[in-house]
């Protein structure tokens, strides 16, 4: 039997080998451990926060029963997707995710331009993703100070201070402690799972016994936005859809991470049932708290604190609570920031962006993409611009991002059932069975079309400019970049991935790898 270190040594060159077969040397450390890496994917989906933050996009539009069993639709319909694409990870455990794997089962005639445009969709929707949690940090903030201050009349460039101070926080963290990021997202993962119970238990003990009864939290319906009920109902599908977005970081984060093939696809699907589960909790818990809807809604300190307080009846005690997701959306800022950069950096390793070169460069010393975090940087600091000027554009561009990633879900499962749905490799470590693949692929795509629907949809009748949701204008900016920058650049020179079949068969055992890298003689060692 092989001893612990042996293993670790000849998965560390199986994944060297993988990499290369995919036409890709190894440039960055595999410096994540399973935990860590799956505490970068829960910091960034980070459901439990990310649905209070939103609570008010689901309250008027289907009241407490949208929200609990909006968060179960889509949880479920998301593990369909994701476990469709863990299929993809586990074959190609490549940081280019998404448009690598439309490009591999794709025909050979498509190829390119499909991997390009999915290419683009997606690194445009992760840079939009990573302004939204600069966004949600500075608005707690606000609520904060407004809370303790009901003078202070908030102004917006405010919180663009404020946002641009999580953003700061982000990528010094990110450039200067690359080494010490397995070990801050495992903070960040126990940071979460910690301030979601201590919350949840005081809440409820605080509350008692004046609590909501078991009918109010899991089954009242109420319409305030004027669409039908069924439509309003589905409208607030949009709050658990934005908490479960990103689950694709694993995949932009594979190439750092030992036994990529096996430990990927797990990761992938655990941070979403850890989502479901504590995002269901937490929600029950504010909702059994809860005592006025409406005051929830129009409160100007924010609906999390004002439920807090409704709960304790205690300022202080109050933002206190609320310091647990404010210290949450630090590494969720930092998380995003972490994978938009890995992805810019692999879609321009395959020279998909205009001077794919710069971008594409791992500092020598700081053994990180870091143009690829200039990049990310200053289009979260132009997003900040934008609200300055207005807030209703700055949605539509985060809204955007939602819209983008689910996209890029659904391409590769759809391309591969429309050829049959066996393109993949036998030998892959996650494997659906025939039925089961068919079935998930096509409640994940039907989804991905949903929700993509609804978040153009305006939130509420009638329609003004005030309320009016300019999210497909965002999206037909990003298609209209892709497109364009395809006839300009990409048809000339994007190269597309290149993948090496009979090296991924044949494994370490048997395949060639380039025993000159630094990163190789690293993997011996371990």
């Amino acid at each position: 039997m092989e001893e612990p270190q042996e293993l670790r040594r000849h998965s560390n060159v199986d994944d060297l080998v993988t990499l290369e077969a995919m036409g890709h040397k190894q440039e960055l450390q595999r410096n994540f451990s399973k935990i860590s890496m799956l505490g970068l994917a829960f910091a960034i989906l980070n459901t439990w926060t990310a649905l209070s933050a939103s609570i008010t996009l689901a309250l008027p539009s289907g009241g407490p029963s949208s929200v609990i069993w909006g968060l179960i639709v889509a949880g479920l319909c998301n593990l369909c997707l994701a476990a469709s694409l863990a299929e993809f990870l586990s074959s190609y455990p490549t940081a280019g995710g998404q448009y690598h794997w439309a490009a591999i089962v794709s025909s050979s005639r498509w190829s390119r331009g499909i991997s390009y445009v999915t290419g683009w969709i997606n690194v445009s929707g992760w840079v939009a993703l990573t302004a939204t949690g600069p966004l949600l940090g500075s608005s707690f903030v606000i609520d904060i100070i407004t809370f303790l201050n009901p003078s202070y009349e908030s102004a917006t460039w405010h919180e663009f201070l404020i946002y641009i101070a999580f953003t700061a926080i982000a990528l010094i963290i990110n450039t200067f402690a690359t080494r010490l990021l397995p070990m801050f997202n495992q903070a960040a993962f126990l940071w979460s799972i910690a301030g979601f119970i201590i919350i949840s238990i005081t809440i409820l003990s605080c509350a008692a016994p004046n609590y909501q009864s078991g009918s109010f939290v899991y089954g009242e319906f109420i319409n305030e936005v004027g669409w039908p009920d069924g439509v309003a109902w589905m409208l607030g599908l949009l709050q658990g859809a934005f908490a479960l977005t990103g689950f694709d970081a694993t995949a932009h984060m594979i190439e750092e991470i030992p036994n990529a093939q096996i430990e990927g696809p797990k990761i992938m699907l655990y941070c979403i049932g850890i989502g479901m589960f504590s995002g269901f909790i937490f929600l029950s818990c504010l909702l059994f708290v809860l005592k006025d809807i409406d005051n929830v809604i129009e409160s100007a300190a924010g609906p999390l604190l004002q439920i807090f307080f409704d709960a304790t009846g205690n300022s202080a005690g109050s933002v206190c609570l609320l310091i647990f997701p404010l210290i949450c959306m630090v590494f969720t800022s930092t998380a995003l920031m972490t994978t938009s950069a890995r992805m810019t950096y692999a879609f321009a390793r395959d020279r998909g962006l205009p001077f794919s070169r710069v971008w594409a460069k791992v500092h020598p010393t700081l053994d990180v993409p870091l143009n690829a975090l200039l990049w990310t940087t200053g289009w979260v600091i132009i997003f900040g611009l934008i609200l300055l000027g207005s807030s209703s554009t700055f949605n539509a561009i985060t809204a955007a991002s939602v819209v983008a990633l689910g996209v890029t879900y659904a391409i590769p499962p759809a391309i591969n059932l429309l050829r049959g749905g066996n393109m993949l490799p036998e030998t892959r470590s996650f494997k659906l069975s025939t039925p089961m693949r068919w079935f998930c692929s096509l409640v994940g795509i039907a989804w991905s079309i949903l929700t993509t629907v609804l978040f153009v949809f305006p939130p509420e009748l009638p329609v003004t400019p005030g309320n009016m949701n300019y999210c497909i204008a965002a999206f037909g900016i990003i298609l209209f970049i892709a497109v364009s920058t395809w006839i300009v650049d990409g048809r000339k020179n994007y190269r597309g991935p290149h993948v090496d079949i009979d090296a991924l068969v044949k494994g370490a055992d048997s395949a060639s790898v380039d025993e000159t890298n630094p990163t190789f003689k690293e993997a011996m060692k371990n």
